[in-house]
């Protein structure tokens, strides 16, 4: 049995591109301001999966972002937006 493909969570919060550095991923993650489909993340090694919900509260907003595929490396704001699917509230 193959296990399912993980990312850590501040890699691909810095891939996807919602905060500039992974640094600055990792910090999120560790002030609790992270959920993976509803429960609070504080270790930025966190394994996360395709198909989960990540809720980010920013300095100015909260985005809700489910995980559509991972990136080996950093690209440009359209490939980024690439790896998830922004979930509005309705």
């Amino acid at each position: 049995m193959t296990a399912e493909p993980r990312q850590r969570i501040d890699l691909w919060l810095w891939h996807a591109r919602v905060v500039r550095t992974r640094a600055a991923a990792a910090d999120l993650v560790r002030a609790g301001h992270v959920r993976v489909d509803g429960r609070k993340v504080d270790t930025a090694g966190h394994g996360v999966r395709i198909g989960q919900v990540l809720t980010v509260a920013l300095e100015h907003a909260v985005r809700v972002l489910r995980i559509v595929r991972f990136s080996e490396r950093r690209g440009d704001a359209t490939s980024a937006s690439e790896l998830f699917e922004e979930i509005t509230d309705e």
